[in-house]
């Protein structure tokens, strides 16, 4: 049985080959060009930098006993490493390289709910499913048909029962970058129903695959993805910038909306939604430049709504909105990864003041 969320419908937005080098690559970031609009916010902590990790994606999580933690996964070093929301320090690190579960070979994406952790392991080419807080291992799934998975979402279809997301990046050719025939990015996108046993079995089954296969709205190299189930949305980035990088609007469904948001200038990665209600708030973005920019919509219409950055802040891969009160952090913080060695943090209220937004979404 998955442990109801403590935080209500917060859990399902916290929530992005064999060699160990990226198959993504791109150019290094360039500065960030600036414009008037840019409004530049302080980073409340930045962690201690650990070099090697080459840390992703992250969640928030709160514990029984009102701390939170954040747990990121170190893509390099093949563990998680976990660190407390209010001061940034870093606590422990969870597992190591192999392919035994419990142990990882790349992990990239990240996403929690209730009590159940995913991971997603691209160079093992799966999926496991961790009970916190003690990450005892559950099981993995998916290796039958992930080639190259990195991004994950996941929310609830019905009580007990999760349906999980997944961006599966696999390419003709990772050292050319060349892509697959246009027909098979139809299965960029892989649906998993999820349920856990009262006595801890894991069941995961295959739904089904997405992904549009026209030129505009087609997902050539993906990785974060996130969704919305009161707008019926999906976000998902486009990280090939020989099109534009950018998010393309999805429903729920797996059908692209027509629908893609202004050009991103370097890299479009992590993708947080700040839920202020029920049904308002805001996206935020990262375009992954040095220093990175955030970019803030609206939650409803997609209307941009701002752009900031931190003073340090940069190469930012996955980010995650933690909206609920904390000792350091009482309307909620948003929380990112700078330059693979570190976690930043910038308290919700600082960024809304810098970009004028929803007085309700302060408090």
């Amino acid at each position: 049985m998955i442990r109801k969320c403590l935080i209500g419908g917060l859990c399902a937005v916290l929530l992005a080959a064999c060699s160990t080098a990226p198959l993504h690559t791109s150019t290094p970031p360039a500065p960030a060009p600036k414009t008037a609009a840019d409004a530049i916010v302080p980073e409340a902590w930045v962690s201690e930098p650990v070099p090697g990790d080459e840390l992703d994606s992250l969640v928030a999580w709160p514990t029984e006993d009102g701390t939170v933690w954040l747990i990121a996964t170190a893509k390099a070093t093949h563990h998680l490493a976990l660190y407390d929301a209010d001061t940034g320090q870093r606590l422990r690190t969870v597992g190591g390289p192999g392919t035994a579960v419990g142990q990882f070979n790349r992990p990239n994406g990240i996403a929690v709910f209730g009590d159940l952790l995913f991971v997603a392991e691209r160079d093992n080419h799966r999926v496991q499913a961790f009970r916190l807080p003690e990450f005892a291992p559950l099981g993995a799934f998916g290796a039958d048909v992930l080639r190259a998975p990195y991004g994950l979402w996941v929310h609830e279809t019905a009580p007990g029962e999760l349906e999980l997301l997944v961006t599966d990046s696999f390419m003709a050719d990772f050292r050319t970058m060349t892509l697959p025939p246009m027909a098979e990015l139809a299965g960029r996108v892989k649906r998993f129903r999820v349920s856990v046993e009262d006595g801890g079995k894991l069941e995961a089954s295959l739904l089904g695959q997405f992904g549009d296969t026209g030129p505009a709205g087609a997902l050539r190299m993906v990785e974060s993805i996130a969704g919305d189930p009161v707008h019926a949305r999906l976000l998902i980035a486009e990280e090939d910038r020989r099109v534009g990088s950018t998010l393309r609007d999805y429903s729920l469904a797996g059908q692209y909306r027509r629908h893609s948001l202004p050009t991103f200038d370097a890299d479009a990665e992590g993708i947080a939604l700040w839920s202020c209600s029920a049904e308002d708030g805001y996206w935020i973005a990262v375009d992954q430049l040095t220093p990175t920019r955030f970019r803030v919509f609206d939650r409803a219409t997609l209307a941009p709504a701002g752009v900031f950055s931190g003073r340090v802040t940069a190469n930012t891969d996955g980010e995650a909105v933690y909206a609920m009160p904390t000792p350091r952090f009482p309307a909620g913080a948003l929380f990112a990864l700078h330059n693979d060695v570190s976690l930043a943090a910038f308290d919700l209220r600082d960024i809304g003041h810098a970009l004028g937004l929803r007085e309700d979404c302060l408090r």
